[in-house]
């Protein structure tokens, strides 16, 4: 039987319950807006020793919660040799994609097409590859990183739920990662096909891309947009975007260029620009 938490979020409305939750986080505010920093960094001991700035320098709870960190606070791993954690976080699961599916929790699976919007030709590129799902708790970094280098070739914006995404749910609501609202972006590089989904949650009042700025989020179409005009080309580690409050990263590789470092199980931690998989070179003529 479903606990009292699943029950409650499937009950709540959860497009109403994020955008309010937006509006108050954006605030500009003084007293507000660092009343709620100040609460939030005590109720998740978050680590300010790493933000770039202090508390008051702040415009508003959302540009806390998406804050950039100091120079030199995530060293990269050697991008020649591994692709990298896109952000800090924990990992949710990490494996292989087996006969479409990815696996969730114990007895839950979701495709690769319902993860990427219902494109059957991208997710038939990554049949017998490799994904990583990481959960980014609310004390967490909150921008989003570059796994490999590639350009990026499409971003599709999946309408859905907003379920919130930690372990609890991840074991209780089918296809979560599928079902929430969420963004697919692919890109093309020397690792082959690659796609960065950012999956949205309850409360996240907004997915931002370096290329978009804030996407279009609680809507009710999906809209995809095709970017292979090269415009917009990124090295591993840079930044590729940011959610305006928490949720999930979840890549996929395809088959023969990935294979993850064997001492990450899920629930293990990492940060952004650790090395999380190692990178296999592809065969003469391949």
């Amino acid at each position: 039987m479903a606990s009292p938490f699943i029950w409650l979020q499937h009950m709540l409305p959860h497009h109403a319950v994020s955008r309010m939750a937006g509006y108050l986080a954006s605030s500009e505010a003084g007293a507000v807006k660092n009343l709620l920093i100040r609460r939030f960094i005590d109720a998740y001991d978050v680590d300010m020793s790493e933000a770039a700035r202090g508390i008051d320098e702040y415009r508003s709870f959302n540009d806390f919660f998406t804050r950039e960190l100091r120079p030199g606070a995530r060293p990269l791993a050697d991008a020649g040799e591994y692709v990298l954690s896109p952000a800090d976080g924990a990992i949710s699961q990490i494996g292989r994609i087996e006969d479409g599916k990815i696996f969730q929790a114990k007895g839950r699976h979701f495709t690769a097409s319902q993860l990427l919007g219902g494109d059957e030709d991208a997710a038939s590129r990554f049949e017998g590859g490799t994904f990583a799902t990481v959960y980014l708790s609310p004390r967490d970094y909150h921008r989003v990183h570059m796994p490999a280098a590639g350009q990026l070739t499409s971003a599709t914006y999946v309408p859905g739920d907003l379920f919130s995404v930690n372990q609890v749910t991840a074991e209780n609501v089918d296809g979560l990662f599928a079902r929430n609202e969420r963004l697919a972006c692919l890109f093309e590089g020397s690792d082959g096909c690659f796609a960065s989904v950012m999956v949205g949650a309850m409360i996240v009042a907004g997915i931002e891309t370096v290329w978009s700025g804030l996407e279009e989020t609680h809507s009710p179409k999906l809209k995809r947009t095709d970017f292979s005009g090269g415009a917009h080309s990124f090295q591993a580690g840079d930044e590729m975007g940011r959610f305006i409050l928490g949720s999930t990263v979840v890549l996929l590789f395809e088959p023969g260029r990935v294979e993850w470092l064997n001492r990450f199980k899920a629930g293990d931690s990492v940060r952004m620009g650790e090395a999380l998989g190692r990178r296999l070179q592809p065969k003469a003529g391949a």
